[in-house]
């Protein structure tokens, strides 16, 4: 019998979505994904915890994990327990506000990003953007070699981000990754689930 577990990341970009926000974040929930980043970082922090409330409340429903992105005060208002935050927050990022976290992630772009995200104590980063993608349209992906080397200098979850699709799946794995990260794709499809089962990996019992 073949089986299949989630280790996808969703990551949100509402001004990608075709339908109501919340709508999207709901069927994407049901889908059961490893968990789900609200990356809404343009909003104001008003803004963005009104937001974050709901959207937390659709994920505790269906018991996947959501991590809040940037807005530290608000996720400890909140009492999320996962934070996701680019490397600049990250440095500044107290011992008391990590108290309040079980996970917390960081976007690496580098080797280096990803040694200093782990000494720093995240608990998994990401790591891209991996191949060419509409979200960073003209700059060059940094390659799966580059995924590799992350994977071999770090001993935390790394997960491939940026144009990760179901023909090069396999191939981000393979370099050592923990999972994946998906945003535009999972935005727009029509098709959330067949997205989603397109990208399982798939154990044999």
């Amino acid at each position: 019998m073949i089986m299949c577990m989630s280790d996808i990341i969703c990551v949100t970009n509402r001004k990608l979505c075709r339908e109501d926000f919340l709508s999207r974040i709901e069927r994407i929930a049901s889908c059961k994904p490893s968990g789900i980043i609200l990356r809404e970082k343009d909003l104001s922090s008003k803004d963005y915890e009104e937001l974050a409330a709901r959207v937390m409340k659709i994920c505790a429903r269906y018991k996947v994990p959501i991590i809040l992105h940037s807005f530290v005060d608000v996720a400890i208002k909140l009492g999320a327990d996962a934070i996701h935050l680019p490397l600049p927050i990250l440095r500044n990022l107290s011992k008391e506000q990590k108290s309040h976290f079980t996970q917390i992630g960081a976007s690496c772009h580098s080797t280096g990003d990803a040694i200093e995200a782990q000494t720093l104590g995240c608990t998994y980063i990401t790591a891209g953007h991996v191949f060419e993608t509409d979200c960073k349209k003209g700059l060059p992906g940094r390659g799966l070699e580059f995924l590799g080397s992350v994977c071999e200098e770090v001993s935390i979850p790394v997960y491939g981000i940026g144009g990760i699709d179901s023909t090069n799946v396999a191939s981000v794995r393979s370099k050592g990754a923990k999972g994946i990260c998906l945003m535009s794709s999972l935005m727009v499809t029509e098709d959330v689930p067949g997205l989603l089962k397109s990208m399982e990996v798939k154990y044999e019992v």
